[in-house]
């Protein structure tokens, strides 16, 4: 991997770091934190995680399902990806000041974290084993989320 580039799981784990990041951001900040704080944390990490759900189900479950014989493994963390997208689509229909707004965040969190560790334990070592050029996928990933960043008004990622 040079400077230029990042291989998939890489990319894919700088993503889980983000979220990781926001969620506790928020934990901290949403006792003292205005209704307006509250939201601008909840989209970031909502928008991150609708955008990285998409390219993995798109593009990086596809490829790894061809390659490794675990239909188990891929087909648990697509029904995670339905669970956590129900969350955020309860999310938006709530404002910060509802009391199960924060109860939801938390919940959405404790979810991802439990799909990271299946994803970052089992799913991307048995995809590195299984010899998938990491390297161009990463740039097809980079490609789609910076797509989908800049069709949301996000600045592009830099590779």
């Amino acid at each position: 991997m040079n400077a230029t580039s990042q291989d998939a799981i890489a990319l894919l784990k700088s993503d889980h770091q983000e979220a990781r990041e926001l969620f506790e951001e928020y934990e901290k900040k949403k006792d003292h934190a205005s209704d307006e704080q509250k939201m601008d944390i909840a989209r970031a990490v909502c928008g991150a995680l609708l955008i990285h759900m998409e390219i993995e189900e798109k593009i990086f479950y596809p490829r790894v399902r061809q390659e490794i014989d675990d239909n188990d493994l891929m087909n648990e963390a697509e029904v995670e990806h339905e669970g956590a997208k129900e969350l955020i689509r309860q999310l938006g229909e709530l404002q910060p000041g509802d009391p199960m707004f924060d109860a939801k965040i938390k919940v959405l969190g404790e979810q991802i974290d439990h799909h990271v560790e299946e994803e970052e334990g089992d799913m991307f070592p048995k995809a590195r084993k299984a010899g998938i050029d990491l390297d161009a996928l990463g740039a097809e990933l980079l490609a789609a989320k910076n797509k989908m960043r800049m069709e949301h008004g996000l600045p592009a990622v830099p590779a």
